[in-house]
């Protein structure tokens, strides 16, 4: 029997019941589809292996959804809810490589597994180029950027950490259907296809590790950022205080002058206020004159002002 592969988009319930009973498919592998089960896996049955991986769609990068591959021995189904190009990605492979490459059900599901990976490589080199410009910015902003910055910082982690959590299961995926083949000793191209989905694993923890590491130069990033601004507002502060202190040390100067010019200044008998002569007023100025200054010197010598 020739290789055949049928690619199905948002099957109904009761198409995929006839699927199953046309493949002869496991009811929980009926389950994980109709329920759309999001978690990434494979799973190994007495005539086939149920691959579920994720996906994003290219134009729209936060929408992810699944692609979900039955492989068996002569055939391969595939099934997903979502329109993609995955599918017209390895057709045009068939197509640069007829002649040079036996289209077995394993390829096929290599190939798609590999589309969906280059996917998120793609995505890897924006969000990397969005993590550099972040981390050049923390040390070359504007004082008024300061929440824009903030937020672009989280928005970067927050995107970086979503990515991470997406493409991890991805190597425990490719590595669990590398083993399936593996121990499939009849599959004569068994080997060629081990060999390109550990080139897929390879591709995958590389873009991990890349992640990982930006990921953790954000986190520092973020940290500096916020040490700095504490730093910023506590030296604010520490000025502010100052400026308070010279206010409360010009007041303790100039209260008991007023106290003095308004208990002279009233409208009743006062000392000195008879005397015809301006002894009373240049003795009160002068004593004025003297406390201030050394009040001011006494302070200036405190070093509070």
């Amino acid at each position: 029997k020739e290789n055949y592969w049928l690619d199905v988009t948002d099957p109904t319930e009761s198409e995929l019941t006839w699927l199953g009973k046309l493949f002869t498919l496991h009811p929980l592998t009926i389950e994980d589809i109709q329920s759309r089960e999001l978690r990434e896996k494979c799973e190994s049955f007495r005539n086939y292996y149920f691959v579920t991986i994720q996906t994003l769609d290219i134009d729209e990068a936060a929408l992810h959804f699944n692609i979900y591959s039955i492989v068996m021995s002569t055939s391969i189904l595939t099934i997903h809810y979502n329109q993609c190009h995955h599918s017209e990605t390895v057709l045009r492979r068939f197509n640069e490589l007829k002649g040079h490459v036996e289209f077995t059900p394993d390829w096929i599901n290599y190939a798609i597994m590999d589309t969906v990976v280059d996917d998120f490589i793609l995505q890897w080199k924006r969000l990397e180029a969005l993590a550099e410009s972040t981390d050049e910015l923390v040390f070359n902003h504007r004082k008024s950027d300061e929440t824009d910055l903030l937020k672009q910082i989280g928005s970067a982690r927050k995107a970086i950490s979503g990515f991470l959590r997406i493409l991890k299961p991805k190597a425990y995926v490719v590595r669990s259907v590398q083993k399936r083949i593996e121990t499939l000793k009849a599959n004569p191209n068994g080997l060629e296809i081990s060999l390109y989905l550990g080139d897929i694993q390879d591709h995958i923890l590389t873009t991990l590790q890349s992640a990982t590491h930006y990921e953790k130069i954000l986190s520092r990033a973020h940290s500096n950022h916020l040490a700095q601004i504490s730093i910023e507002i506590t030296q604010t502060g520490n000025k502010l205080n100052e400026i308070v202190t010279k206010l409360s040390v010009i007041a303790t100067i100039l209260v008991p002058l007023n106290l003095i010019t308004g208990l002279w200044g009233m409208n009743v008998v006062v000392p000195g206020g008879e005397e015809p002569n301006l002894i009373w007023f240049l003795s009160i100025v002068g004593f004025m004159v003297v406390y201030f200054i050394l009040s001011g010197l006494y302070f200036r010598s405190q070093n509070i002002i």
